[in-house]
């Protein structure tokens, strides 16, 4: 197992004292360009919103593919945030709702974009966009020539955007990704509980959010601090409460400690 190059996170002298019960008070994530972690996984698609607005007419779209837990809500949140876009769940749209889903907004980050969606529906959208001569990003887990689309007019629409490919974060990326919840909680943790962690957790940036969620309310039933102790006891419990994922020969060689 490598060790990681971690630039130290830590909390201020002048913060306050650390809750001893673990009340659910929430805490407000950073999702500024600068705070979004990027490495050999999600570079071209982070490339891409960099240049935003300045997108290839008449589409100026994009589509962020790639599987769960890759990271592609993470990244288009920061391309909502400098937009203005409306969130949209394809899922849900149907073509009478499009005016609402919109609302006054010239741009669109259309989420779960896949075979259960309305093609007239997002057809619909598509078009609204490009008449307010806004931008389109949908998220999705297969290139949209790769998606069983019976609407000729909407895969010929979807064809011309281009396609950032987002995979899995190494461990490297993994590792940062896990120091900047770990940050935006104000939790001061030692980069060799990081490497730790990230030798036996899941490769995705869901399961960072949710383990460095879990570990900050294990520390604060304790002493507040994130210790080997704690990172032990939780990885424990969470591998005796959840079943194993099934991985495919090359992700379980990337998962095995070394």
């Amino acid at each position: 197992m490598s060790r990681f190059a971690l630039k130290s996170m830590i909390t201020s002298t002048d913060a306050p004292p650390r809750r001893q019960l673990a009340l659910d008070l929430g805490y407000r994530p950073a999702f500024g360009r600068e705070d979004f972690l990027v490495g050999p996984s999600n570079a071209e698609a982070a490339a891409w919103i960099d240049r935003w607005p300045d997108w290839p007419e008449p589409a100026r779209g994009l589509a962020i593919v790639g599987p769960a837990g890759a990271g592609k809500s993470h990244l288009a949140a920061v391309w909502r945030a400098a937009s203005g876009a409306a969130l949209i769940d394809a899922t849900a749209l149907s073509p009478e709702s499009v005016p609402e889903a919109l609302g006054t907004a010239e741009n669109a980050l259309v989420e779960r974009v896949d075979a259960s969606m309305d093609a007239q529906a997002l057809f619909h959208l598509f078009n609204m966009v490009v008449e307010r001569r806004g931008s389109l990003v949908i998220l999705s887990r297969v290139p949209p020539t790769r998606l069983d689309i019976a609407l000729p007019d909407l895969a010929s629409r979807l064809a011309t955007l281009p396609v950032a490919t987002i995979g899995l974060p190494d461990e490297a990326l993994l590792a940062g990704v896990l120091a900047k919840h770990f940050a935006d909680r104000q939790v001061e943790v030692r980069d060799g509980v990081i490497a730790y962690l990230v030798n036996r957790m899941e490769r995705s940036f869901d399961a960072a959010e949710r383990l460095a969620d879990r570990m900050d309310r294990a520390a604060l039933e304790g002493d507040g601090k994130i210790s080997m102790r704690v990172a032990r006891q939780v990885m424990a419990a969470q591998e005796a409460e959840e079943p194993a994922p099934e991985l495919s020969g090359s992700d379980r060689a990337d998962t095995q400690p070394g």
